[in-house]
């Protein structure tokens, strides 16, 4: 009998015990998470289904195709994006003015060299930012290196020759994006390194794991060098680079030949084209969601950045498809000059701090439109975890990554202590077959890839807009 009273006192003890616990339905979530799933599968309903995103992405691609800061072409793109916000129904759409760099291309760059008696044609784009070479071009030795530290080591050996860069990417980094951020110093800041120790020009092996004939062009940066050390500066294809390489041990003393028509001109003025959806409970709190407008001149900007641009515009589309009103102000904003200078994003910034607007998170999509992996995180630690809670509401949807990490270029300069940043993740190991190149246009984009990438985006909106606020210490 003691044995059985002993039974019924520990199973009222469990009772008392659960009914402070979540209570859960029969697929193990909590009756809030059960509504939480039903309306993001909603959302990935209407993205496979009525989604335009795709759409939007062809028309800007092929319709003005790339977008440099300061080009005509960028200067469409305005038109073209304050028009498809305000027909997607935003409640009010605004165009931001920023001046922009802007820099040109000029003519066709040329790169040659000869050795063994055989001429070779390299494959060259010059890097944005570059100064031109002289008319009659450069004809140098070349000494090649690994690393800006071996350049710098050199030091006055340099001195009349052309500085090779050659680093690849690690390969064995399953994330592309660290294998890039592993090499592109060399980018950046060869021309600064190679100039200070008299260098005539720089060469650099392009910012791909791919092994092909497609340079990839990207911002570099004399930083505070003297004008009269500036030294024009290209990147040459992968494999004209392993090229190069396997001729140079053969023939240390060969002569490359390169020349390039580019120039920097005044600033040129531009906009942010921003957009949103007031909230319906606390409006003063505002949630950007965005990618950058602007693209490089060699192909149409489609993976850099068009497919952020459309996904980011497509979280809005959906919300108001499926009557979602959202508590809180979601601010759709497509970035101008991500790609040489971030011009849009500071000016962005400098106005929300002297409105004194209230941001309390924001997402964003600069990592291409392949099939979605996930979100990094820049956030404190409890907005991490709560974020990080949500996973297995996405992991249905292969939303399987949610780490810390960077947000994107276009928003980190809202971080705060209590601004909550999200990078959209893809996966990436297609991305730097396309990234800069002539190669980034529409027919690279899957509709299906792209269209799971706004439901992704939308449902971490959602998601982030019911439940962030009340994770934080921000106050209205």
């Amino acid at each position: 009998m003691k044995k059985f009273l002993s039974l019924i006192a520990l199973s009222l003890y469990l009772v008392s015990c659960n009914t402070n616990q979540p209570k859960l339905t029969k697929t193990g979530l909590t009756k809030e998470e059960k509504i939480d799933s039903t309306n993001i599968k909603t959302l990935f309903n209407s993205a496979l289904t009525q989604g335009r995103s795709y759409e939007w992405l062809r028309d800007l691609t092929q319709n003005i195709g790339g977008r440099l800061s300061g080009s005509p072409e960028a200067a469409k793109a305005v038109i073209w994006g304050e028009k498809l916000m305000q027909e997607v129904g935003l409640d009010s759409v605004w165009l931001q003015p920023v001046m922009v760099p802007h820099w040109i291309r000029g003519e066709k760059e040329i790169a040659t060299y000869t050795t063994n008696g055989t001429q070779k044609n390299v494959p060259i784009y010059a890097l944005g930012f570059s100064i031109p070479t002289p008319n009659t071009g450069i004809l140098a030795e070349v000494i090649e290196v690994k690393s800006i530290a071996e350049a710098e080591a050199l030091g006055e050996k340099v001195k009349g020759k052309i500085v090779f860069f050659n680093r690849p990417f690690d390969d064995t980094l399953i994330n592309t994006f660290s294998a890039y951020g592993g090499c592109v110093d060399q980018r950046v800041n060869g021309a600064k390194v190679g100039g200070l120790y008299g260098a005539k020009g720089v060469i650099v092996r392009s910012m791909t794991n791919s092994i092909d004939d497609y340079p990839h062009t990207g911002t570099m940066s004399y930083a505070d060098l003297p004008v009269e050390k500036h030294i024009p500066a290209a990147a040459i294809s992968s494999k004209a680079a392993n090229i190069l390489s396997d001729d140079l041990k053969k023939d240390p003393n060969l002569k490359f030949y390169f020349k390039q028509s580019c120039k920097t001109l005044p600033d040129a003025p531009s906009f942010n084209v921003v957009g949103e959806i007031k909230g319906a409970e606390t409006p003063e709190n505002i949630f950007v969601v965005g990618g950058h407008l602007d693209s490089w001149d060699l192909g149409e900007g489609a993976h850099d950045d068009g497919t952020g641009v459309v996904q980011s515009l497509e979280v809005a589309y959906l919300f108001k498809k499926n009557n979602i009103k959202p508590k809180n102000t979601i601010r759709i904003v497509f970035f101008m000059n991500e790609e040489n200078g971030t011009r849009g994003a500071k000016k962005y910034a400098e106005l929300a701090k002297l409105n004194k607007e209230n941001h309390i998170g924001g997402l964003e999509s600069d990592a291409g439109g392949h099939t979605p992996r996930g979100f990094s995180i820049d956030a404190n630690t409890a907005n991490t975890k709560l974020l990080q809670s949500w996973k297995k509401l996405l992991a249905p949807y292969g939303l399987h990554d949610l780490d810390k990490g960077g947000s994107g270029a276009d928003i980190s300069p809202l971080k705060a202590e209590n601004v909550t940043l999200v990078g959209y993740r893809p996966d990436s190991q297609r991305y730097f077959d396309y990234h800069h190149t002539s190669r980034d246009t529409f027919d690279k984009v899957n509709k299906r890839e792209l269209e799971l990438g706004s439901a992704s985006m939308a449902s971490l909106v959602y998601l982030m807009d019911k439940y962030l606020y009340h994770n934080t210490q921000v106050k209205p």
